[in-house]
C-alpha cells in the first residue's frame, strides 16, 4: 500500500513538473484528482513543513527505485557530473556502488584510487558517511555526500561480512581519473601481452587500440598471445564495448539489444573491423565484477569462438539504460538540465548465440576461484545482479544466482587466475597452435 501510494505521490508531483503531461490524456480525471487530494494532504498536513524540490527529488527515486536497481532520476548536479564519469575522470573516492537493503553496496573499487588504496572491497556496505546514515537516502543523495572537493576527507562506515562490528575508514577525496587500460607483457619468454581493461569510458577504444599497436609494433618483443583481463570492470558504454569487441572478431554479431515486452529487436551490431592482434590466442579474465560492458565484450568473444573465457561467473547485469533529459514542459532530449534526468531501463543485452545476460550473466569456459586468504571470507567479495532488490527476472531460465566473487589479490604472485592463464597461453605459444584450435 505505501508503495503504491508513493507511486502515486510521484506521478502527480511529474505531473506538476509537466502540466502538459497531465493534459495529455494519459490519465484518467479520476487518477488526475486522487494525485490532486494526495499532493494537498501532503502540503497542508504533513508533520514539517516540507520543501517542493526536495519532495519531488525523492519522490520520483521512490518511484523509479520501486522498478529496478537501475533505473534512477538524477537531479541536474548528478546529471552533469555523469557525463563526466563517462569521459573517465570524476571527483570523488573511486569506487562503484548500488543500493541495497537501504545500504550503499561496493560493487567494485576503482583501480589506485583513494577507496582501492583504503582496503575497500567487493561486497562491502557503507552505513554512514560522516556519521550521517544512509538507510533513508537514495543511491542519488549517497553518492553526492561522497563526492567533494580534492584533498577533503571524509569518514565512511563499513560493514563487512565475517566482522563482527562495523569499523571507519577516512579517506582524502581525489580527482579520480579511471586508469582506464594498463598493458605490460608476461610469460617466462615475455611473448605474452598482458591488457587490463578497469572501465569503458568515452576514451577507452581508442587507448587499448594505440597500447595494441605499440606492443605488436615493438621490435624488443614478439608478442604470440594476449590476456585481457575484465575482472572487477563494472561496465560503462555500450559504444567502447562493441569498438573494444572488434578489435578481436573479423565477422559475426556482436551483441543485440531486444525489447521482450515488444517482442522487437532495437539493435545488432556486428563486427565490421579485421583482427587487429591477427588471430592470436587470446584469453579473457572475467569474475563477478565483471558487469554490463564487460560482459557484453566476454560474451562476443565466446560465442564467436574467438577467446577462451577463464575465472568466475559475471555480474549478471544486462539490462540496457535509456537517458531521458527532462524539461518543464517538454520530457525528452533537450540540451537544457535544469531538471535533471531520468534514466530508465529500456532494453536488454543478448550475446551472439541469442542469450540473455541478465540475471545470469557469462559461465567462463575454464571455471577458476581464486584462493581467498585466510584472514578473509570468501562471501566477502560475493557480488551479482540476483543479489540486488527489485532486479529483472531473466524469463529464459529458472531461476538461479548471478555474479561470485569478485577477488583480486593485491600481491600477483598469488593471483591464480592470471598465473593460470600465463600458464595456458604459455603452452599454446610453444606448440604454436592456432586460436581456432583452442576453442
Amino acid at each position: 500500500m505505501y508503495q503504491l501510494q508513493r507511486i502515486l505521490l510521484v506521478a502527480l508531483i511529474v505531473v506538476g513538473f509537466s502540466l502538459n503531461l497531465l493534459a495529455s490524456g494519459e490519465l484518467s480525471q479520476e487518477n488526475k484528482n486522487l494525485l490532486q487530494s494526495v499532493i494537498e494532504l501532503v502540503k497542508d498536513e504533513y508533520i514539517d513543513e516540507t520543501n517542493e524540490d526536495e519532495i519531488v527529488e525523492s519522490a520520483i527515486n521512490g518511484m523509479l527505485q520501486s522498478l529496478d536497481p537501475h533505473s534512477i532520476y538524477l537531479n541536474p548536479k548528478n546529471f552533469s557530473e555523469l557525463k563526466n564519469d563517462t569521459r573517465g575522470e570524476f571527483g570523488g573516492l573511486g569506487i562503484e556502488v548500488t543500493m541495497e537493503k537501504g545500504l550503499v553496496k561496493v560493487i567494485s573499487p576503482i583501480d589506485g584510487t583513494p577507496a582501492y588504496r583504503a582496503g575497500i572491497t567487493e561486497g562491502d556496505y557503507i552505513t554512514h558517511i560522516n556519521k550521517e546514515a544512509i538507510m533513508g537516502k537514495n543511491l542519488s543523495d549517497a553518492v553526492e555526500l561522497m563526492r567533494g572537493k580534492p584533498n577533503t576527507a571524509i569518514e565512511i562506515t563499513i560493514v563487512r561480512e565475517g566482522i563482527d562490528e562495523g569499523f571507519d575508514i577516512k579517506i582524502i577525496r581525489e580527482i579520480i581519473k579511471i586508469p582506464g587500460i594498463l598493458t605490460r607483457v608476461e610469460g617466462a619468454k615475455e611473448n605474452i601481452g598482458y591488457l587490463r581493461v578497469s572501465a569503458f569510458n568515452e576514451k577507452t577504444a581508442g587507448k587499448l587500440y594505440n597500447e595494441i599497436m605499440k606492443l605488436e609494433s615493438n621490435p624488443l618483443v614478439n608478442i604470440e598471445s594476449y590476456i585481457l583481463d575484465l575482472r572487477r570492470n563494472p561496465g560503462g558504454l555500450l559504444g567502447q564495448a562493441i569498438e573494444v569487441s572488434n578489435f578481436f572478431i573479423s565477422k559475426g554479431t556482436i551483441v543485440s539489444t531486444k525489447r521482450p515486452r515488444f517482442e522487437e529487436t532495437i539493435n545488432e551490431y556486428k563486427a565490421r573491423h579485421g583482427d587487429i592482434i591477427s588471430n592470436k590466442p587470446l584469453i579473457v579474465l572475467v569474475n563477478g565484477g565483471s558487469a554490463s560492458a564487460s560482459e557484453i565484450v566476454a560474451g562476443a568473444l565466446q560465442d564467436n569462438n574467438r577467446a577462451i573465457i577463464l575465472g568466475t561467473k559475471t555480474f549478471g547485469k544486462g539490462s540496457v539504460q535509456t537517458l531521458f533529459p527532462l524539461t518543464k514542459n517538454k520530457l525528452f532530449f533537450s540540451a537544457k538540465e535544469k531538471y535533471g534526468a531520468v534514466k530508465l531501463t529500456t532494453a536488454e543485452y543478448f550475446t551472439p548465440s541469442g542469450k540473455s545476460i541478465q540475471a545470469k550473466g557469462i559461465t567462463p569456459d575454464i571455471i577458476l576461484n581464486q584462493k581467498i586468504e585466510d584472514d578473509l571470507t570468501s562471501e566477502v567479495f560475493q557480488v551479482g545482479e540476483t543479489q540486488l532488490n527489485q532486479h529483472i527476472e531473466n524469463k529464459e531460465i529458472e531461476k538461479i544466482q548471478s555474479g561470485s566473487s569478485a577477488y583480486i589479490p593485491r600481491d600477483e604472485d598469488k593471483d591464480t587466475q592470471l598465473i593460470q592463464a600465463i600458464e595456458i597461453l604459455s603452452d599454446l605459444n610453444e606448440k604454436i597452435i592456432d586460436t581456432h584450435e583452442i576453442n
